[in-house]
C-alpha cells in the first residue's frame, strides 16, 4: 500500500479561498437506498484508507479499476463512506472523461475499453476512419469512444485500450491486444537510478543537504538562467520561487505533469528517458523553497509514466533523499482544464476541476490552503543543469536574438515528428528542415498551429518569426508550451479550426456562461458551409473578455486566425 500523505493542521480563522481546503460533509447522506452488497464492496476496495473527499477522485479510480467501470450503486456506496451527498459523488465522476458512469439498469459497459484519440495530429492520421473500423470490428466485444489528445502524438494514430496505448494504431492491431487480454502499460527502457547516480545524479541535492548552498544561492541562479514555466504560462521560475520561499511554513510543491494540451508531449518525452533528472529538480525545489511535501499531478493516460514515478519514487524513499521532502504522485482523471494551476489544486484535493478566482493567488493560498510552489514538469527538469553549468550555459543556448533552449513537440505533415530539444527563437522553416526531416512527400507546407489548441494559426508565409515567449503576439498567437502542428495544401482550414474548437467545446469546464456556451455555439457556426463572419467575432470578443480562465479567453485564437490569415480559403457572409 503506497504511503499515506500528511496534511498539515489549519488554522480556522486562516484566510483562505472558498474553494480551498478540507470541507465538511453531510453529517447524513440524502439520495438512493445503498446496496448493503455494493457498501461492502466498496468497503473492500477503500481498505484501511482514511475517508476524506481529498481522496474521492483516487477512490473513483480504485473502483473502476476493480469493475471497469463505476455504477450508481457504487457511487451511492463511496458517497456514505465518505460522507457526502451522492450528487456530490457523482459531479466528481461525471466531470472527468477517463470515468465511465452508468445506471444500475444499464448494460454493463465490455471489459475492453478502446479509445480513440481524435485530436488533429491523429485526425490528419485517419483516426476518423480508424474509429469507424473499430465499431464495426468490435461489436459488442469492446467499448470504442473517441478521446482527447493522449500525449502521442508522435506515433498518430493513437488508440489504447484499457491501460495500453497502441502506436500507429489499426483495427487489427487493437484487435491482437483485445485478443491477448493483455492490458498492462508497456514500460520504456529508461536511465535507471544506478546509471544517473553513476553520471553524478543527486550529487548536487546531497550537496544542498550539506550545506554547501545557501538557498538563496539557488534561488539567485535560477533568477538569472531566465528559466520560464514551460507549461505554457512562460511565468519565470525564480520569481516563484523567490516568492513561495519568503512565505511562512508549511508549505508544498505541486509539480504540474498533467501535460492535456493538444499536440504537447515533451514532459512524458523526458519522463520515459531520464525520469530522475526531473526528480531531482523536484526535490532542490522543495529544498529551496522548504516545502515539506511534492505532489505530482499526473495525467491518467500516462499508465507506465506512473508505474516509473512509483517505482523510482519508492527507490528515493530507501535512499533516505526524499526525508526532507515525499513525493506523492496524484492521478489525474482526464480534464484538460485542469492544467489549469488552481483547477488542478481543486482535482487535487477531490473536486471538479473548477478555475478559481485568481485572488488570493496560489502561491499564498494554495492546495489545503496552504503557500503553494507550482512548476511544470519540464521546468524542473533543467534545474540540475542550470545550477550545476551555470546559469549562462542556460541562457546561451539561444538562437534569432533570443536566449535559452526549447522543447518543442511537433506533428503533422512533416516526416520525422517527435521532441525537438533546439535554441528558442528557432524559426519554423528552420525547425522543420534542419529537425523534422522537412515535409512528407506530396505535401507542401501551408501553415502550423503553435502552442497547442488555442495558441493561434500562423501561415507559411509567416515561417520565418523566431519561436519564442513574446514573439507571436503581435501576429494574434502565443508559443505556450511550444506544441506544434504542421498541415500541408491537402488539409482545410476548415477541418483544422472545427477539430481544435471541438476538442475546446468538449474540454470546456463548464463553469462560465461564456465559455460554455461560447464554444459550443462556436462549433455551430464553424460546421456550416458558410462562416458568418460578425457572429464569430463578436461571440469571440464575448469569450475573450467574459470568461474566468484562460480557456475561454484563448478558445477563439484559431477562428480569429482563420479569419486574418486563411481568408481566401473561407465562404464568409
Amino acid at each position: 500500500m503506497s504511503k499515506q500523505p500528511q496534511l498539515p493542521e489549519i488554522q480556522s480563522g486562516s484566510r483562505r479561498h472558498p474553494g480551498a481546503g478540507l470541507r465538511q460533509g453531510r453529517y447524513q447522506t440524502k439520495g438512493r437506498k445503498v446496496d448493503p452488497v455494493a457498501l461492502e464492496e466498496v468497503q473492500a476496495i477503500l481498505g484501511t484508507w482514511p475517508r476524506e473527499r481529498r481522496r474521492l477522485v483516487r477512490f473513483l479510480h480504485d473502483i473502476q479499476d476493480e469493475y471497469g467501470h463505476l455504477t450508481s450503486r457504487h457511487l451511492a456506496a463511496l458517497a456514505q463512506e465518505v460522507n457526502l451527498s451522492q450528487a456530490q459523488v457523482y459531479e466528481v465522476a461525471t466531470f472527468y472523461s477517463q470515468f465511465i458512469v452508468v445506471g444500475d439498469t444499464d448494460a454493463t459497459p465490455p471489459g475492453a475499453v478502446v479509445r480513440v484519440c481524435d485530436g488533429l495530429s491523429c485526425e490528419m492520421a485517419g483516426a476518423g476512419q480508424l474509429i469507424k473500423d473499430c465499431k464495426q470490428k468490435f461489436g459488442q466485444d469492446a467499448l470504442v469512444i473517441k478521446s482527447p489528445c493522449m500525449g502521442r502524438c508522435d506515433h498518430a494514430p493513437v488508440a489504447s485500450v484499457n491501460k495500453r496505448h497502441v502506436d500507429v494504431a489499426t483495427a487489427e492491431k487493437l484487435a491482437e491486444v483485445i485478443q491477448a487480454r493483455n492490458f498492462d502499460p508497456v514500460i520504456p527502457a529508461y536511465k535507471s537510478m544506478e546509471e544517473y547516480v553513476a553520471a553524478g545524479g543527486y550529487e548536487l541535492l546531497k550537496a544542498c543537504h550539506a550545506g554547501k548552498y545557501e538557498r538563496e544561492t539557488i534561488i539567485n541562479t535560477i533568477l538569472e538562467s531566465d528559466l520560464r514555466g514551460f507549461g505554457g504560462a512562460g511565468y519565470a521560475a525564480g520569481r516563484k520561487w523567490q516568492s513561495v520561499y519568503k512565505l511562512p511554513k508549511p508549505k508544498v510543491l505541486v509539480v504540474n505533469f498533467d501535460e492535456s494540451e493538444m499536440g504537447t508531449f515533451k514532459d512524458r518525452h523526458y519522463a520515459e528517458q531520464d525520469p530522475h533528472r526531473m526528480l531531482e529538480g523536484i526535490l532542490i525545489a522543495a529544498w529551496t523553497c522548504e516545502a515539506y511535501q511534492t505532489y505530482i499531478y499526473l495525467r491518467d493516460e500516462y499508465h507506465y509514466i506512473r508505474r516509473i514515478l512509483n517505482a523510482e519514487i519508492g527507490r528515493l524513499d530507501k535512499a533516505g533523499l526524499t526525508d526532507h521532502c515525499r513525493i506523492y504522485p496524484i492521478r489525474g482523471a482526464g480534464a484538460y482544464i485542469c492544467g489549469e494551476r488552481s483547477a488542478m489544486l481543486e482535482s487535487i484535493e477531490g473536486r471538479r476541476g473548477y478555475p478559481r478566482l485568481k485572488d488570493p493567488r496560489t502561491t499564498v493560498v494554495g492546495l489545503y490552503g496552504i503557500p503553494t510552489l507550482i512548476n511544470n514538469a519540464e521546468t524542473l527538469y533543467w534545474v540540475r543543469d542550470i545550477i550545476e553549468k551555470g546559469p549562462e550555459w542556460y541562457r546561451n543556448q539561444g538562437r534569432n536574438g533570443r536566449q535559452c533552449p526549447r522543447s518543442f513537440s511537433v506533428t503533422g505533415r512533416i516526416n520525422q515528428p517527435g521532441v525537438k530539444l533546439a535554441a528558442a527563437g528557432i524559426t519554423m522553416n528552420q525547425l522543420i528542415q534542419e529537425y523534422c526531416g522537412g515535409m512528407q512527400e506530396g505535401h507542401a507546407f501551408k501553415g502550423y498551429t503553435v502552442g497547442g489548441s488555442a495558441g493561434g494559426i500562423l501561415p507559411a508565409s509567416l515561417a520565418d518569426i523566431p519561436l519564442d515567449f513574446g514573439t507571436l503576439e503581435e501576429y494574434g498567437c502565443s508559443i505556450g508550451s511550444a506544441a506544434i502542428i504542421v498541415f500541408s495544401d491537402k488539409d482545410r482550414i476548415q477541418d483544422v479550426v472545427l477539430n481544435l474548437m471541438r476538442f475546446l467545446k468538449d474540454e470546456s469546464c463548464g463553469q462560465c456562461t461564456p465559455c460554455r456556451v461560447g464554444t459550443e455555439k462556436a462549433v455551430r457556426l464553424l460546421e456550416q458551409a458558410q462562416w458568418n463572419e460578425e457572429l464569430l467575432n463578436d461571440l469571440c470578443t464575448v469569450m475573450e473578455d467574459a470568461s474566468i480562465c484562460g480557456l475561454g479567453m484563448s478558445a477563439p485564437h484559431p477562428i480569429r486566425s482563420a479569419l486574418r490569415y486563411f481568408r481566401d480559403e473561407l465562404e464568409l457572409i
